[in-house]
């Protein structure tokens, strides 16, 4: 049975980041809000907790979870040929909504799904979400919908989808943005712009300024 927290209350918050901690800990799905979307998140050290994630989300392995942190410093122990103008990208719109994809560092035992070697990394600016990445660390989030379906902007929305596949809700009430993280890739010699999103192309052009964008 999955259980729900309101985190406007601060005992209701107290109470469900511990109890989303230790979910994560055992292997379970939490739901929890982000500055974007709400999202769904696992241990991303786990492979059996993603594969669940992916099937709650009836995702395929051909579109990898991508990971969230509770600081910039844990780039250090999972991302490697980190370039001068990712770090700067980093220090401009961290915590935010750029979602940034690197190689990751070839030593790490995880399995997000197809990624080739990458994996797309955020700080999200949301004090629910950093609170529990600061406590659990890295984790394997994606919107909290099913496949196909709008990502939710409250928990109701959430919890309606996911049901009973999640043992943690943390509701933080509508999240504060509608539109998605904008994506840069970061492993080619020239930044590429995968998805423009919450931070534009011109806000992204100021820290890089011959910015490839994908089409």
């Amino acid at each position: 049975m999955a259980r729900r927290y309101d985190c406007t209350d601060v005992v209701d918050r107290k109470h469900g980041l511990r109890e989303a901690a230790s979910a994560v800990r055992r292997g379970d799905l939490v739901v929890l809000p982000t500055d974007t979307v709400y999202g769904v998140g696992a241990d991303a050290f786990s492979t059996s907790a993603v594969g669940a994630l992916l099937e709650a989300k009836g995702r395929g392995r051909g579109m990898p979870s991508p990971v969230l942190v509770g600081s910039p410093n844990t780039l250090h122990g999972l991302v490697t040929d980190f370039s001068e103008q990712a770090w700067e990208l980093v220090d401009a719109f961290w915590p935010g909504a750029l979602t940034i994809v690197a190689r990751h560092q070839p030593s790490l035992t995880w399995d997000l799904g197809e990624t080739r070697g990458t994996v797309a990394v955020r700080m999200p600016l949301h004090p629910v979400a950093l609170e529990l990445l600061k406590d659990f660390g890295p984790m394997a989030v994606s919107s909290a919908n099913l496949t196909g379906h709008p990502a939710p902007q409250d928990c109701d929305a959430a919890q309606q989808m996911l049901g009973d596949a999640i043992a943690v809700y943390l509701d933080g009430g509508p999240t504060p943005d509608t539109v998605p993280s904008s994506i840069i890739d970061v492993t080619r010699p020239v930044p590429r712009l995968l998805r423009a999103g919450a931070v534009s192309e011109e806000e992204l052009r100021k820290v890089v300024p011959d910015l490839e964008i994908s089409h």
